[in-house]
């Protein structure tokens, strides 16, 4: 292994692992201020791709995108007093103004709730300003990081944030259940990760909610990762932000509304859920390149024709729609680029040399198997194209299975602590849906109900802890 390349097994120290492979990848560095990081080219570039997927789909039913600004005053943030007690430890604030002090404090965008439904008030008058969809791509600041974990938990991050205002409940209901949609297909068909989800329950809901549904993953620590949320905000903060409608009953009505959000943790969630000893495993459609081409030559008189053809297939490739990089460098040997592009996680490398030319092919190797494949001139674009669909529905099906095989259903507490000691995922347990209960398992145990299935689960036994009588079924982990 090169001294660039990871020096840990994930199996082992997968904390420091997963630090390695964010690092040496090149996907992210840390920055010179404390708590926040530096995302990479190859990582802007996995963003910029959920992005697309993400504006396509939500473009499709009426959305559009908007920016607001980075700095919220202290009073609006107080306007909803449940929402505003539950960011303020995570607020960073801004007292001063070049040499003035400022009348009122501002808030670094901790979220935008507040800022944007003091607009909607002024915005909103009729029931024809209705349904108002709108979403933002922009930068959030969360203070209260203890530890910098890039991409799971740092003080800076970017994310997106959905906010729409509807006539009725119904209508934000459905709009909370599309968006959820929308996420896990994104999880599930972009990064090839499987996911579970379902509702939080009243302590686990985001503050001022009427409710908050999620998506969960587990990752291969055995512990749960959030990877977003769509909240149903009821008329809480349409109440106290005074955002009325006129109706076509000509009375005055008070807005529902919903927001929802997913954040660059997704990265490492990728990072986390398909990466190896040597690095990043990233499936196709997610990759910043599909495919490497390294050409190799073993005489000076045979770089030229190596190249010729290198730069040909690298056309070929990109006439077609695969996003491709040549790596022509002469400074490294083509066992150090091996090296490098198999740490970046680029899904095939594909290798030219002089029998290859002799023989009209090239030779493919597969990131996730590293299977080699020697491949006909004529048959390039065909094959690859199969390759790669072949490759993003095997990382998908490998962590299904992993998630399949770590959802454990546990009927007592004593069970419940041995499954988290020995292997951790989601316990599905019956749950009496006291929150003294959920709060003594999550004191005890450190693990939290991540969600309540939407589809009501048929009760196997009594409450996991405190053996009363059931209500519901519920996914419980510890988590990032």
């Amino acid at each position: 292994m090169s001294e660039s390349g990871i020096t840990v097994k994930k199996s082992e120290r997968f904390s420091e692992w997963y630090t390695q492979a964010v690092l040496r990848s090149e996907l992210a560095d840390y920055a010179p201020i404390k708590g926040c990081i530096i995302f990479r080219e190859d990582s802007y570039a996995m963003w910029e791709k959920i992005q697309d997927y993400f504006n396509k789909k939500i473009g499709e039913t009426g959305h559009r995108n908007v920016y607001f600004p980075l700095f919220v005053p202290e009073s609006l943030l107080k306007k909803e007093a449940e929402h505003f007690e539950g960011f303020v430890p995570e607020c960073a604030w801004v007292t001063v103004g070049g040499d003035t002090e400022l009348e009122e404090r501002l808030a670094i965008r901790p979220t935008s709730e507040t800022i944007v439904y003091i607009m909607y008030r002024k915005w909103i008058k009729s029931w024809r300003d209705l349904p108002l969809k709108l979403n933002q791509w922009c930068n959030i600041v969360r203070w209260e990081t203890k530890a910098t974990k890039p991409f799971l938990r740092t003080r800076e991050f970017l994310w997106q944030e959905g906010h729409t205002a509807h006539a009725t409940k119904e209508e934000a209901d459905k709009e909370v259940m599309d968006i959820l949609e929308i996420y896990k297909n994104l999880a599930e068909n972009q990064l090839a990760i499987p996911t579970l989800i379902g509702k939080k329950t009243e302590s686990e809901k985001f503050a001022g909610a009427l409710y908050t549904t999620t998506f969960e993953a587990i990752m291969p620590d055995g512990k749960a990762l959030q990877m977003g949320t769509s909240h149903n905000l009821g008329q809480n903060f349409s109440k106290a932000f005074e955002i009325k409608f006129i109706g076509e009953d000509e009375k005055n009505h008070y807005v529902w509304q919903t927001s929802w959000g997913i954040t660059t943790r997704l990265i490492g969630a990728l990072v986390m859920v398909h990466g190896d000893d040597r690095g990043l495993v990233l499936p196709p459609e997610i990759a910043p390149y599909q495919v490497v081409i390294i050409p190799i030559f073993y005489k000076e008189i045979e770089r030229n024709l190596i190249l010729n053809k290198a730069k040909e297939v690298f056309k070929k490739l990109k006439e077609n729609g695969i996003s491709t990089v040549l790596d022509d460098r002469a400074e490294y040997t083509p066992g150090w680029k091996f090296n490098q592009w198999e740490l970046k996680g680029v899904p095939i490398r594909i290798e030219i040399g002089p029998r290859d030319i002799e023989k009209k092919q090239v030779v493919a190797a597969r990131r996730d198997t590293f299977e080699r494949i020697a491949v006909k001139e004529e048959e390039l674009i065909n094959t690859m194209n199969g390759v790669l669909k072949e490759i993003q529905d095997n990382l998908f099906n490998r962590a299904k299975k992993f998630l399949d095989e770590h959802i454990t259903s546990v009927k007592t507490y004593d069970e419940f602590k041995k499954v988290l000691r020995r292997k951790g995922g989601f316990i599905r347990a019956c749950w009496c849906s006291n929150q003294t209960c959920e709060e003594k398992i999550k004191e005890e145990t450190g693990a939290t109900i991540r969600l309540i299935p939407f589809e009501k689960e048929e009760i196997f036994s009594t409450c996991v802890y405190c053996g009363g009588e059931t209500k519901e079924v519920v996914y419980f982990a510890r988590a990032y």
